[in-house]
């Protein structure tokens, strides 16, 4: 069938052209507006020669543009690969080597990373577009870039017309998740998946298009995008974000927009409680508080309900998102559930030997359904392993109890995910081993208050070395993201191993797991 996420705003700019669609830093942009500015960057696309199928990328702040890219790329049957701003260069550079991005959109705020890789990425030395975030800076458009808004204002807002028709199975997006072994993997997401994600949010919140949705959860995550902004959007509601989470401002926007729903990762109700920011704020237009994104403390969730605040989490992974969700009127019944399967998601635990368990046996947490990703982007072996005769594999322990609700238990991955962020401990480890002090190093990541979880690294030194961990810090500046960097850091003689010479992680969790309750 030929159809795409594209025709959300088509559909939108002529179902309700004078609607808000978008509230950014208190501007107002309608659905005809953003349909128009989107229609011009396609047009924009068309003129530099990007094709269906080419990949083009941002690292953008939260704004109005990037939605005006996705969706303009939608149209055309461009794929859109959103890259994590608080990546390094050595990260952004893999990413859009890896995808092959011919084109990218930045903001003025990450032109230092973006100027040293300018020659070690395939991006196309015409096709570097600058834009000003509104942020106090005195960066100015290079030489080498082109500035936003000199080249999308002259173009057309007429419908841009794609090379060929566009399936629902053709591509739409890739959003990378790092591997555990240390090397991100881009989840390919086609355009029918995502319409199955749309219907699938829908009908878990009941949306409607007198909804207004207030969320800061950052664009370049499968969550933001995929299970907040593109279902709002479709369904013709507003949609509230700024730039960067500031809890005060967040709160002060619950009251000032009346916003009916309200989305944050957990750490950002951490954030919000620990700066008073509830004190004053009439929350009485929202129907529904949604979280997760983390590991979320039964203490977090006491003090929440203290503030009239009533968390409903679900569970999911980029090559799933939105896999589950607690229904409403469960929250306080089956508090430490993450919910019911989706309406488009068959899911289930299995054993080891692919045998599905019964109620309360723990076991892997696997899934089927048309939310599933396509694949993992130039990674069929990967692709493979994760998705065996159709079914997901999540890598993800749990149970679900008599009346089918999910319970996470922990990892079968080392993967963990601090303030919303996935950390694979095998990519800070493969960095740290070619320090030339370390002979051993493990990290494991252990639940946290403030974070949800955080690392903590374990790191034998060579023979008549001594290290500290001011040393381990600077080794890491400029090859990971901070936020990757470990919280702790223990020196010891030595770790355990299995016999077949590989690091019991288990172990070290079971000696240094910290939980509150």
């Amino acid at each position: 069938m030929n159809w795409d996420i594209g025709k959300i705003i088509s559909k939108r700019a002529k179902l309700s052209p004078d609607k808000t669609a978008v509230i950014h830093e208190n501007f107002h942009i309608t659905y005809k507006q953003l349909n128009e500015e989107s229609n011009r960057v396609a047009n924009y696309l068309i003129k530099k020669g990007i094709k269906q199928g080419d990949r083009i990328s941002t690292i953008l702040l939260n704004c109005p543009e990037f939605l005006s890219v996705y969706f303009a790329a939608a149209k055309l049957g461009v794929i859109f690969v959103p890259l994590n701003y608080r990546m390094v260069s050595s990260e952004i550079k893999f990413q859009l080597n890896d995808c092959g991005s011919r084109l990218l959109f930045y903001h003025d705020v990450f032109q230092k990373n973006i100027f040293n890789l300018q020659k070690t990425i395939k991006v196309e030395k015409d096709k570097f577009i600058f834009m000003k975030s509104g942020l106090p800076t005195f960066i100015s458009c290079p030489e080498w870039a082109v500035n936003y808004h000199d080249a999308i204002q002259s173009q057309k807002s007429d419908e841009p017309v794609p090379d060929k028709p566009i399936g629902l199975d053709d591509t739409l997006g890739i959003i990378y998740t790092s591997g555990v072994t240390g090397t991100p993997k881009g989840a390919a997401l086609s355009h029918g998946q995502t319409y199955f994600k749309i219907f699938q949010i829908i009908i878990y919140t009941d949306l409607t298009s007198k909804d207004i949705m207030l969320s800061q959860l950052p664009l370049f995550h499968s969550a933001g995008l995929f299970i907040i902004a593109t279902p709002c959007l479709c369904r013709g509601a507003t949609f509230i974000m700024r730039r960067k989470f500031n809890p005060k401002q967040f709160t002060k926007d619950i009251e000032k927009y009346r916003a009916t729903f309200v989305f944050g990762l957990t750490t950002m109700w951490r954030l919000i409680l620990q700066s008073d920011a509830l004190e004053n704020i009439d929350i009485g237009s929202v129907k529904r508080f949604m979280g997760g994104g983390e590991w979320t403390s039964s203490r977090l969730r006491r003090d929440l309900k203290g503030k009239n605040i009533f968390l409903q989490q679900g569970f999911g992974q980029t090559e799933n998102s939105g896999m589950m969700m607690i229904p409403f009127e469960d929250i306080t019944k089956k508090e430490n559930s993450v919910g019911l399967p989706g309406f488009f998601n068959e899911t289930w635990i299995e054993d080891s030997l692919g045998n599905k368990l019964s109620a309360g046996e723990i076991g892997e947490i696997v899934a089927k359904g048309p939310t599933v990703m396509s694949g993992y982007w130039n990674m069929s072996g990967q692709t493979e392993k994760t998705i065996v005769d159709g079914v997901l594999r999540t890598g993800d322990l749990g149970y679900m109890d008599k009346d089918g609700y999910f319970y996470i238990i922990d990892r079968i991955k080392d993967m963990y995910r601090t303030g919303g962020e996935n950390v694979y401990p095998a990519e800070i480890e493969n960095i740290l081993c070619n320090h030339p002090k370390i002979e051993h190093v493990a990290i494991i990541g252990l639940q946290d208050e403030q974070w949800g979880e955080t690392g903590k690294a374990f790191i034998v030194a060579k023979k008549g070395k001594t290290l500290t961990k001011q040393e381990i810090y600077e080794f890491l500046v400029g090859k990971v993201a901070k936020y990757k960097f470990p919280a702790y850091i223990e020196f010891t003689d030595s770790l355990p191993f299995t016999a077949t010479g590989k690091i019991k992680k288990i172990a070290l969790k079971e000696k240094n797991l910290l939980k509150y309750n």
